[in-house]
């Protein structure tokens, strides 16, 4: 039996105000919390699904943070300029506030994961605000330079990416190797995995996914999250 979805609002420093979001899981059953990060499309019934699925396999609490509080698209174009309106700092605040909440309600640590604009957060949110996250593991998504620098990342971190990724400049194997390149750098430690598909793989109404490749990612996701919010 699915855990119960619960919409809540928590605060946020983001200059938007309090966000929404969707809360999964039961405090007095597990004290590990993870944010799971929307992609480009919005707080979908999909990704509100997917960390309530998480947090089923995993005893983890769940909080989706509505980054767009409201706005869904299916459309490709619309996706686009809603990613590309974000206001990504005030997105990181967004993500700070959910971590808040998260340890307000008992949780001891919180993670962060993310999927494709998600997944970038994921890794800003690893570099930005490492006092509220605990461990991130982003899907598919590379954020800009401009947002943060990589390779001060100090937070555990595990990547998942598609080797046949053609999202140039964001996803693609060479942003991988140049993220990679940063990460080494910067002496971050870090878990990269690729697998042999495409963008988007965990999504099921994308023609990149596949079950057996999301349910790997997936449960090499949550087994570091457990070994990781402890």
């Amino acid at each position: 039996m699915m855990s119960k979805k619960e919409k809540i609002c928590f605060p946020s420093e983001n200059k938007q105000g309090a966000c929404p979001g969707v809360l999964t899981g039961d405090t007095s059953k597990s004290s590990m919390g993870l944010v799971v990060l929307q992609e480009w499309w919005g707080m979908t019934e999909f990704i509100v699904d997917e960390a309530a699925d998480i947090s089923e396999s995993g005893n983890l609490v769940t909080l989706v943070p509505d980054l767009y509080r409201g706005k869904i698209t299916t459309d490709h174009e619309t996706a686009g300029h809603y990613m590309s309106d974000l206001d990504w700092a005030g997105a990181v605040k967004d993500i700070a506030g959910a971590a808040k909440y998260l340890k307000e309600k008992g949780c001891k640590k919180v993670g962060v994961t993310g999927f494709c604009m998600g997944g970038a957060l994921s890794l800003a949110s690893a570099a930005l605000i490492p006092g509220e996250i605990s461990a991130a593991a982003p899907f598919y998504g590379i954020p800009s330079p401009e947002l943060c620098d990589v390779g001060k990342i100090k937070t555990p971190l595990q990547a998942h990416f598609g080797s046949k990724d053609t999202v140039e400049g964001f996803s693609s194997p060479k942003d991988v190797k140049a993220l990679r390149e940063k990460l080494d750098a910067g002496g971050v430690k870090y878990e990269l995995y690729m697998y042999d598909t495409g963008h988007a793989f965990t999504n099921p109404t994308n023609p990149n996914y596949t079950k057996e490749i999301c349910d790997l990612a997936l449960g090499r996701m949550i087994d570091f999250m457990k070994k990781h919010l402890v």
